[in-house]
């Protein structure tokens, strides 16, 4: 592959010092190798200049004249003629390659036949850089040509839970619950924005102008947002809720501490008996995640519905229909809402009814299910407690323009809802299943509940991480009881209770 550079090798090494010096001067770059590496040196300091003369020719002058070199692995270490020469390569790339011929190549094709034209574009203009800084430069071009540009390597990696971009030129991640800058940067704002309409258009949506905001989704599922100028003042923003490529389970919330055996055992009754729940929480506090892992203890012979404004749940069912929303077109037309999937989904015969997450007016179409014969129908919400989480749900029935007593409206949710599940993201970045609380009923205008399981925080440790216990509220017959013995499982319901109770000193 890079038999090619091996013949001009002299020369790119040896006119590598001559670029080097590029910025103070530029004539000394054409000169022959041999008269290049003499006379720069003697003119910056006659001492220092003994010791590189000695050495071979070639390789002396690299580690002499470029010490900053060996750092551009790490991205912030970039130097701006780094981003000059990649610019002018993908420029050179542009104007040589058939981008027709080049669609029609399967991806490992496409990349190898990139490379190889970057190689000889570099071997004719005799760029200045070594082996590992070329290799970098191909891996880049290639990304801004066949993948997402600099958010490829950010993609790859597993470990990282957000991807937030803030202009060109500033990057930050989320990795273990904590935000950090990420080594990423964008050649200008046009590219940031080719990336976002790259994205976006993956699943029929646009980002323009006209258009300025857009909620999309990758292949994996991962949640996209862009907003753009002139929304955005400083550059376009993207935010990038990425999902793990192995999907999370209850088990696997257990190692992490988010829920406690015996509260893992609870949710997994709670799924398996057909309640009706709503999943509350903060932003990025594991809601999605949570209802993933729930969905995985439904029955494989249910037919399940999802309705989602970008399709993010990841059921391993096999009769599952998907539903996603629809932005109006460049006209203001064609807008297919939450509410729209929600109504036409109960003509599809649904057993259960998924909501991705509920933000307005369709809460009151998915009571109206839940109320209607569809037992275990979920959903989500933005809140940051359960009974917060029930005045959420009056207030977006409201939204709706619904005219209805405020009592009416709470025997609609008491009818509806059984189990409100609250998950958090505590502030040393953990995420916790801190409630488990059952809607029991009405006393006069009040609904009531119960707590089954709750979180006790006990202070943190050395390190800073959090410390607690989940444990039961002593509750020995919970509301759903009944629910249980019917599906066989009362036993395991009552020995999970117990178990989660605090052993008395």
């Amino acid at each position: 592959m890079f038999g090619k550079r091996g013949t001009a090798g002299t020369t790119g090494t040896g006119v590598s010092g001559g670029l080097a010096q590029d910025a103070p001067a530029a004539p000394p770059a054409p000169e022959p190798p041999e008269t290049a590496a003499a006379p720069v040196n003697p003119e910056e300091a006659t001492p220092p200049a003994a010791p590189p003369t000695p050495a071979p020719a070639a390789p002396t002058p690299a580690p002499a004249v470029m010490p900053s070199k060996p750092v551009p692995r790490s991205m912030s270490q970039r130097n701006e003629s780094y981003y000059d020469t990649k610019t002018q390569v993908f420029a050179a790339l542009i104007e040589t390659i058939d981008l027709s011929q080049l669609a029609k190549l399967d991806g490992d094709s496409a990349r190898e036949e990139i490379r190889d034209i970057v190689n000889d574009i570099i071997a004719i203009k005799n760029y200045a850089m070594s082996i590992a800084e070329q290799e970098e430069l191909l891996e880049d071009i290639c990304n801004d040509v066949l993948g997402y540009g600099p958010l490829e390597p950010l993609l790859a990696r597993d470990d990282i839970a957000d991807i937030m971009i803030n202009g060109p030129d500033n990057a930050y991640i989320e990795v273990g619950g904590k935000v950090e800058p990420a080594d990423i940067k964008f050649r200008d704002a046009q590219q940031l924005l080719s990336v976002c309409q790259r994205i976006v258009s993956q699943v029929g949506r646009r980002v323009d102008e006209s258009s300025p905001i857009c909620d999309a989704r990758l292949a994996d599922g991962s949640r996209v947002n862009v907003i753009a100028p002139p929304l955005a003042i400083d550059g376009t923003a993207l935010t990038i809720r990425k999902f793990k490529k192995d999907k999370l389970t209850l088990d696997q919330l257990v190692n992490f501490g988010s829920i406690s055996p015996e509260g893992a055992t609870l949710l997994q009754i709670i799924g398996r008996v057909r309640c009706n729940v709503v999943i509350s929480g903060g932003t990025g506090s594991g809601k999605t995640t949570l209802l993933n892992c729930l969905t995985r203890y439904i029955d494989e012979d249910e037919r399940i519905i999802t309705c989602e404004d970008s399709a993010e749940l990841q059921l391993q069912q096999p009769h599952v229909v998907r539903l996603e929303t629809r932005p109006p077109n460049l006209e203001g037309e064609g807008q297919i809402t939450m509410r729209d999937l929600v109504k036409n989904c109960l003509r599809m015969r649904p057993e259960r009814i998924i909501v991705g997450e509920v933000r307005g007016p369709e809460v009151f179409d998915l009571l109206q299910a839940m109320n209607t014969g569809h037992d275990g129908s979920m959903g989500t919400i933005h809140s940051n407690s359960p009974r917060e989480c029930l005045s959420r749900i009056e207030s977006m029935i409201a939204m709706g323009g619904f005219s209805l007593p405020q009592k009416t409206v709470r025997e609609i949710i008491v009818g509806s809802v059984d189990v409100i599940v609250q998950a958090a993201r505590l502030r040393d970045g953990s995420r916790r299943i801190t409630h488990i609380t059952e809607v029991v009923g009405m006393e006069g205008d009040v609904i009531i509940t119960q707590d089954l399981m709750l979180y006790d925080m006990q202070g943190e440790d050395a390190n800073g991480k959090i410390i607690g216990t989940h444990r039961s509220t002593g509750i020995g017959r919970p509301a759903m009881w009944d629910r249980a013995r019917y599906y066989n499982e009362e036993q395991r319901l009552a020995s999970a209770l117990d178990d989660m109770e605090p052993v008395q000193n």
